[in-house]
């Protein structure tokens, strides 16, 4: 399995749109009550191989509502058995943790590990612990391709 770039393989792009029903989540402290079907509603367009724009909304694991709006960088591809494996970083913008500026907006930083077939795909990402603001977890956001 080799580490490819798309611009070097030179492989034509066309723009992808993916939609999601919000992320499921596992917690790192088992101990506390957090939801982890956070269930909502998100866009993804992929406007280059290394390059993706993110919006959208779910309840949190505080129960509250979440929106962000957020950029994909993805700089590491893979191809096996046909499937595209992306890897890289989200960085966004989010609100709604009450514990974090009150529920108000920041800025957030993550890994993602992206994996993407013709029509489904999913998205891996681990949310980093910031204490007692925000409670960490390994996530992963099922998409539907729809362009």
């Amino acid at each position: 399995m080799a580490l490819t770039s798309a611009a070097a393989a030179g492989t034509e792009f066309s723009p992808q749109v993916w939609l999601n029903a919000g992320i499921f989540s596992y917690h790192f402290n088992r101990s506390l009550d957090l939801r982890e079907d956070n269930v909502g509603f998100g866009a993804e367009v992929l406007v280059a191989p290394d390059h993706a724009l993110m919006a959208g909304t779910f309840i949190n694991s505080n129960r509250a509502r979440t929106h962000y709006g957020a950029y994909q960088w993805r700089p590491l591809h893979w191809q096996p058995a046909g499937i595209n494996v992306n890897a890289g970083i989200v960085v966004g913008a989010f609100d709604g943790y009450p514990q974090m500026r009150n529920g108000g907006w920041f800025i957030g930083a993550m890994p993602v590990l992206a994996v993407e077939g013709k029509w489904f795909g999913a998205n891996f990402t681990i949310i980093p612990t910031i204490k007692d603001r925000i409670d960490g977890a390994v996530a992963v956001q099922l998409k539907l391709r729809v362009w």
